[in-house]
């Protein structure tokens, strides 16, 4: 264990206040399905999102933002070329980037093109189980996952019942979270896109990650204990993170 129960959950306060002091701008190149839902939880941290695909103004709003998502849930051919507008500027200004390989599995096409992105440095890439299989070629058992974060030089977030954050000597498991988290669309999409809030203002991407995954897990807690059913539960979250501070993560901390 790299980080104490106790240390992440201060990590990870100290990164929310810098968010909401901060108001960083977050590009997100994200499916259709989740851009509310991404929106809405950037704002409830005190970010700032912005959507845009248009390959004539992406790369403009990139530049004035502070850190760049791409997602493929909607794997369309105005997204792609956003995504590579979007990934050059971004490179080109040093801005850290997330990678988010949505459904990899599904599609020879989409596999490849995820592969192509993940070559072309993003900080890190949140994804889960049969995600990571698909992009790595292998599971993610034993080293293989600290292994392939150091062989593409990212941090890697593997989301699951338990979230692992490794990056070329760093392994946490986070075991944050709630079932109902997996009965609204979009939630994992929006972790992805709190992760790069998180790299706006945290230059370690092993901690901004971490941080965000077990933001939004505690937050999925807290959220369960109010909701009643998926559709209480979408808006709960994003209370909860609004309102989530130092004491409730040091109470709710599950890292090993």
């Amino acid at each position: 264990m790299q980080a104490p129960p106790h240390e992440l959950a201060h990590i990870t306060a100290d990164i929310l206040a810098r968010l909401r002091a901060n108001s960083p701008r977050v590009h997100c190149i994200t499916n259709a399905v989740a851009q509310a839902l991404t929106a809405n939880v950037l704002l409830a941290v005190g970010a700032l999102p912005s959507m845009t695909i248009a390959p004539e103004e992406v790369g403009d709003f990139v530049k004035r933002s502070h850190a760049l998502l791409v997602n493929l849930g909607t794997f369309d051919a105005a997204r792609r070329e956003a995504a590579a507008i979007a990934i050059d500027t971004a490179n080109e200004r040093g801005l850290p980037w997330v990678l988010d390989p949505v459904l990899v599995d599904r599609s020879t096409l989409r596999a490849a093109h995820a592969k192509e992105l993940a070559a072309r440095a993003p900080k890190a890439v949140r994804l889960n189980h049969t995600e990571f299989v698909t992009l790595a070629g292998f599971a993610p058992e034993g080293g293989a996952l600290t292994g392939y974060a150091r062989n593409i030089g990212a941090v890697i977030g593997l989301t699951g019942a338990t979230d692992f954050v490794a990056d070329g000597g760093r392994l946490a498991a986070i075991g944050n979270g709630h079932p109902l988290m997996a009965r609204v669309t979009a939630l994992g999409c929006a972790a992805s896109a709190l992760v790069a809030a998180c790299l706006a203002v945290e230059r370690d991407a092993w901690r901004a990650t971490a941080a965000a995954l077990l933001a939004i897990g505690v937050a999925g807690e807290l959220a369960a204990q109010r909701a009643r059913g998926p559709g209480s539960f979408a808006v709960e979250i994003l209370d909860a993170l609004y309102a989530l501070d130092r004491d409730m993560l040091i109470a709710r901390a599950k890292v090993s």
